[in-house]
């Protein structure tokens, strides 16, 4: 496969504008279920995002333009809700535009960049996507991970369907639970959900996904509003306590779906994560803040 280089003055100004839009986990996320490949950069924010993007450019495994269209798919197809924010969005898009251009790409609808000149019909779009086809997951730890680090790139096409199609809503823990099992369920065959585990300490605890075969519990939280946000680190806390005393679970990892970013930092949400004890029992919890 060879990849298109990305200029490090196009990489520049995607940066700069995509980094308005998250923090470091959800941009984390955008990337790598967009393709980007190799580990996050040990970069600061400002900089991050536009050194993994020319990496992407490099990577000769990779098909550049397909990951690039994936990163900006949302942000270009999408007018900001808020009035106030139309103009500031035109003119980021038209700066972005105009880096393309600069290069001889063209961004088309729905995640496609294209040299000028290419026209952006589906056959000319398939013989591009095909040589996007992702690896095979090698057990259902990365399933999982592929499934909820991608939910934001999942939820977009069914927040913003063609015209006449009802839109769906994301806005509760509900919401994000449908999507996720609907995801898992062709991948992971026993996916129980709303099972209930045995009582410990007199509490007994509905866990929202079990996969028991591979002793892995799913929970999934939305940040409701500011008060909510600055609970929702105890409650995992109490969630990670009582499964690390679950003979069926090893493995708990936490969603928080932070639809209007509530959360004043996320990252700190991190600390919770590694290898928890209660007794002679113990679980390795993960955590993955979403945002819409």
């Amino acid at each position: 496969m060879k990849s298109t280089r990305l200029s490090r003055a196009l990489c520049k100004v995607v940066g700069d504008v995509i980094q308005t839009t998250g923090g470091h986990s959800t941009l984390d996320a955008l990337f790598i279920s967009s393709g980007a490949p190799g580990e996050p950069p040990a970069l600061s924010h400002g900089a991050k995002w536009k050194e993994w993007l020319f990496r992407t450019g490099q990577d000769t495994n990779v098909d550049s333009l397909q990951v690039l269209g994936n990163v900006l798919e949302e942000y270009m197809d999408t007018v900001p809700p808020d009035p106030g924010g139309i103009a500031f969005w035109k003119e980021n898009k038209a700066r972005i535009e105009a880096a393309l251009a600069d290069d001889g790409l063209r961004y088309y609808r729905h995640g496609r960049v294209l040299p000028v000149g290419r026209v952006a019909e589906s056959e000319g779009i398939s013989q591009v996507s095909a040589r996007l086809v992702p690896a095979k997951p090698n057990n259902v730890d990365e399933v999982v991970q592929v499934v909820i680090q991608g939910l934001r790139r999942a939820m977009h096409p069914l927040t913003y369907r063609r015209k006449g199609a009802e839109q769906m809503r994301f806005t509760n823990e509900y919401d994000v639970q449908d999507l996720l099992h609907a995801l898992l369920r062709p991948w992971v065959q026993d996916v129980r959900p709303e099972e209930y585990t045995p009582s410990y300490a007199g509490r007994s605890t509905r866990m929202d996904f079990y996969l028991p075969a591979h002793e892995l519990v799913i929970e999934t939280k939305c940040v409701r509003d500011r008060q909510h946000a600055k609970g929702v680190g105890d409650e995992l806390l109490i969630d990670i306590v009582h499964y690390a005393a679950h003979p069926g679970c090893k493995k708990l990892w936490c969603v928080v779906y932070d639809p209007e970013h509530y959360l004043t930092n996320p990252e700190a949400l991190k600390d919770l994560e590694g290898e928890h004890k209660k007794n002679d029992r113990g679980i390795v919890a993960k955590v993955f803040v979403v945002h819409k």
